[in-house]
C-alpha cells in the first residue's frame, strides 16, 4: 500500500494519477473533505480505501499500522499563505508533518513530504542551506520549521526522508483551490471571460510583466516524487522547479498563443497592465528560480518543461473537461 496525505488535494491527486499510470491501486488517500468539491481530483482515480485527515493521524498516534506500507507521499497541509492564525497553522503542518515522520522512521517506511519554497521568502539566492532562509507569512514558517527540525534528526533515521521544495506548481487539478489557484489557471479564465488578461506593472527595477518565477507543471513535481519512490536510498531536502525563471509575460503570451490557436483566431486576446499594489511593494517576489544542484548531484535528471510546453498541456487538459 502506498499512502498519500493531501490525495485530494492539487498535488496529492496529481500523484494519485501518476502512481495509477504505473499500474498502483493500492492506495489510501488521506484528506479533509469539508470542501467536498475536492472529491471531483479523485473521480477518474482508482484508489484502495479513504480515512479523514483527523482520523488517520489519531491512529498514527497510537502507533497502528496498516498493512505493508511501500511509502507515504505527504502532500496534506494548510496551503493558504494568507493564514494568519499560528496555532492552527502549526498544528495542521508542523506537528502533523512531526507525527508522521516519527510513525514513518519507528515502521521504516520512506517518508516524501512537501515543504515550499516559500522558506526563502524574498530570495535572491534559492539553495537549500540555512542562511538563504527567511520565511516571511505562517504557511512558510511552518515548512521552514519542519526542515530544521529534519536536519537536526535525518542523520538517526534508517530511511529515505525526502522534502520538496516546490516553486510555483500549475496544472491540473486546482481548481478547488480558488484565489490561491495558480497564475496559468487564472490567465485562462480572464481569457475565458473578457479575450483580456491582467498583470501587473513594472516593480523594483523589473518592467511591466517582467517580474520572472520558477513555474512548474504538476506532471514535474509528480515526476520527482516518483523517482524519489524508485531510489529510496536518497533522502534530503531538495528544491522542485525548473531551475529557470521565466517572465509573466512569457506565461501571458503562451496563454494567449493557445487560445488563438484553439479558436482559430490569430487577432484573439490582449494584456492590461494594472498598478503595481501598494501594499505589495517589498514584499512581492519578483524573481525566483530554484538551485537544482541538490537534486541533480542526488541523481535525478528529470528533464523539466519550460511554459510555453507546460501551460499548452494544461490547458489542452482544462478544455477537455
Amino acid at each position: 500500500m502506498i499512502i498519500v496525505t493531501g490525495g485530494a488535494g492539487f498535488i496529492g491527486s496529481n500523484i494519485v494519477q501518476g502512481l495509477n499510470a504505473r499500474g498502483v491501486r493500492d492506495i489510501l488517500v488521506v484528506d479533509d473533505l469539508s470542501d467536498g468539491h475536492k472529491c471531483l481530483n479523485l473521480a477518474d482515480a482508482d484508489i484502495h480505501d479513504y480515512l479523514d485527515k483527523d482520523d488517520f493521524l489519531a491512529r498514527v498516534e497510537k502507533g497502528e499500522r496498516f498493512g505493508a506500507v511501500e511509502a507515504v507521499f505527504h502532500e496534506g497541509a494548510c496551503s493558504s499563505t494568507t493564514e494568519w492564525d499560528g496555532r492552527f497553522v502549526m498544528k495542521v503542518n508542523f506537528e502533523y508533518t512531526k507525527a508522521l515522520l516519527t510513525w514513518c522512521a519507528a515502521h521504516k517506511t520512506p517518508f516524501i513530504y512537501a515543504s515550499s519554497a516559500s522558506v526563502y521568502g524574498m530570495g535572491p539566492v534559492f539553495r537549500e542551506a540555512r542562511e538563504h532562509e527567511q520565511p516571511l507569512n505562517m504557511y512558510a514558517y511552518s515548512k521552514f520549521l519542519f526542515d530544521c527540525h529534519l536536519r537536526a534528526h535525518l542523520d538517526g533515521i534508517g530511511s529515505q526522508v525526502a522534502g520538496l521544495r516546490y516553486f510555483n506548481v500549475y496544472g491540473p487539478r486546482e481548481q478547488h483551490k480558488g484565489a490561491m489557484a495558480s497564475v496559468a489557471f487564472h490567465v485562462n479564465n480572464q481569457l475565458h471571460d473578457s479575450g483580456r488578461l491582467r498583470l501587473f506593472e513594472g516593480s523594483e527595477g523589473y518592467g511591466p510583466g517582467e517580474q520572472r518565477r520558477d513555474f512548474i507543471h504538476v506532471d514535474d513535481a509528480v515526476a520527482v516524487n516518483l523517482w524519489l519512490l524508485d531510489h529510496p536510498q536518497v533522502s534530503g531536502i531538495f528544491n522542485v522547479g525548473a531551475g529557470r525563471a521565466q517572465s509573466f509575460n512569457d506565461l501571458a503570451r503562451a496563454a494567449i498563443d493557445w487560445h488563438r490557436n484553439w479558436r482559430g483566431d490569430s487577432g484573439f486576446g490582449g494584456i492590461d497592465y494594472i498598478p503595481f499594489p501598494d501594499h505589495l511593494r517589498g514584499r512581492y517576489q519578483n524573481f525566483t528560480e530554484a538551485d537544482l544542484s541538490a537534486l541533480r548531484a542526488a541523481g535525478c535528471e528529470h528533464v523539466f518543461m519550460d511554459v510555453a510546453t507546460g501551460v499548452a498541456r494544461y490547458f489542452d487538459w482544462l478544455h477537455r473537461r
